[in-house]
């Protein structure tokens, strides 16, 4: 019976041990949480902070993984809207001061004199596309930024309607904190996400000009609100040597562009500026996301666009 008692006892303390270590060491137990929506499908829910693997995230109370900020920027703040999915947000791969919007408000603070204050917001949620980022817009509008800047990657010309059906479904979107990080592991990473829903808008029989219309919509609110608009664009790894962009993939980058032409907009094209470096591979974390110098590369271009912008 004592033996029994001692074994209990060493397996409660190592199960401590354990929950102590996941919790500091890695910050499981303190996911960032999302709440669906019905039109936007889903976004990061408000006034969150927490930190993963020694990353810090803050979530504001617009969802937007940037500090606390005003409706309206003061007189002598300049506010840039960055939009996009989990590139611009960053992930728990990221902290809060090297995510892009953060990189490039350093860079526009460096590159303007610190004449003025400037502001990015990061409204941005993994996963994203054109459809979820337009809905935010719509919903909660431009918080009087002066640039819009879209930032896609390649897969978002494909993005299909907002699905709110992955909120506490699908392992990467928790709506409720687990009781313990040990539980959270076990959710992770041996628990099957549960099936989803079908989204209850019907799927577009053309993808491609789904997301190209709602881009413009983008455009027309950025417009409407006396905003620039700045569109930019990510390759996927594989785009940028081999095996290439696939055939369903150049066709819709050529419809892409064909739009940007006829509308004359501002637009970044980062496929030939990667391929241009000497090891593209070095700005990838994985086949996607981009790694601190990929950010830094990227963040680089965007913040001198802005000056450029700025100066006109």
């Amino acid at each position: 019976m004592k033996i029994a008692l001692v074994l209990l006892s060493v397996l409660f303390g190592i199960l401590i041990l354990v929950e102590i270590s996941l919790r500091i060491g890695f910050g499981f137990g303190s996911p960032v949480l999302y709440l669906a929506d019905t039109e936007i499908g889903y976004l990061l829910a408000p006034n969150q902070q927490t930190r993963r693997y020694g990353n810090r995230i803050e979530i504001n109370q617009y969802s937007m993984r940037s500090a606390a900020i005003t409706p309206i920027p003061s007189p002598e703040t300049r506010r840039v809207l960055l939009l996009g999915d989990s590139l611009v947000n960053g992930g728990w791969w990221t902290d809060q001061s090297q995510t892009l919007s953060a990189l490039i408000r350093q860079q526009l603070q460096a590159r303007m004199g610190n004449r003025d204050n400037w502001e990015v917001l990061n409204i941005a949620a993994n996963s994203w596309g054109p459809p979820n980022q337009l809905a935010y817009l719509q919903r909660f509008g431009t918080f009087g930024s002066e640039v819009i800047v879209l930032l896609l990657n390649s897969d978002d010309l494909f993005t299909q309607p907002p699905n709110s059906g992955v909120v506490g479904r699908d392992r990467n979107y928790p709506h409720t904190k687990p009781p313990l990080a040990l539980v959270e592991v076990f959710n992770r990473y041996l628990k099957r996400s549960e099936p989803i829903p079908p989204a209850k808008q019907p799927q577009p029989s053309d993808p491609v000009a789904y997301n190209l219309e709602k881009i413009q919509k983008i455009q027309a609110i950025a417009t409407q609100n006396h905003a620039n608009f700045i569109l930019a664009m990510t390759p996927l790894l594989r785009e940028v040597g081999e095996p290439g962009s696939r055939d369903y993939e150049i066709k819709a980058r050529q419809r892409f562009k064909q739009l940007i032409q006829d509308k004359n907009w501002i637009y970044m094209d980062f496929l030939p500026l990667f391929k241009e470096t000497a090891q593209p591979q070095s700005l990838y974390r994985d086949h996607i996301h981009l790694s601190p110098s990929g950010n830094q590369f990227v963040s680089e271009i965007i913040s001198y666009q802005l000056t450029v912008n700025s100066s006109q």
